[in-house]
């Protein structure tokens, strides 16, 4: 990654021993092959917040209504069923933090505020979306599954 803040020799460390994480951020190695390296299952992985934030369940909604373009807070909270306006403003503010999404304050009145992907948010939001569309085709069948499988321990 070319805009990485971290040094190449840079490492991370806690109780299970010294992660080296950098190179792969800097070489761009698949996600797969860093979990098969245990970097993300280290706690002391900065990626790991983030990927809570983008995976939480508010935040996997809310990065695939911005995919559909820029929207209000209050046309997020009416898309996003069932979201508190605290959730939301929380979400909002982690994706934010983690440059997933840009926050825009209009000056008008009453205030106006537009949210909407960053690219980078952009990517991560498609990915979230093939999660999503392979949840969506599979429902029935996880379902189906779960019904077995109560049937059996019954």
């Amino acid at each position: 990654m070319e805009n990485s803040t971290l040094d190449r020799d840079e490492k991370i460390s806690d109780e299970a021993g010294t992660v080296d994480v950098a190179p792969d951020l800097v070489t761009g190695q698949p996600l797969s092959e860093l979990m098969r390296r245990g970097a993300l299952f280290s706690v002391a992985c900065p990626s790991r917040e983030i990927l809570n934030h983008l995976t939480s369940r508010w935040g996997v909604l809310i990065l695939l209504a911005l995919l559909e373009g820029t929207h209000r807070f209050s046309e997020l909270r009416r898309k996003v069923g069932g979201v508190s306006e605290k959730m939301l403003a929380q979400t909002l503010q982690q994706l934010e933090g983690d440059c997933m999404i840009d926050r825009v304050s209009l000056p008008v009145v009453p205030p106006h505020v537009e949210y909407s992907l960053t690219p980078l948010g952009r990517e991560a939001a498609e990915r979230v979306k093939t999660l999503a569309d392979w949840l969506e085709v599979n429902t029935p069948n996880i379902m189906a599954a779960k019904a077995e499988r109560l049937r059996g321990t019954s």
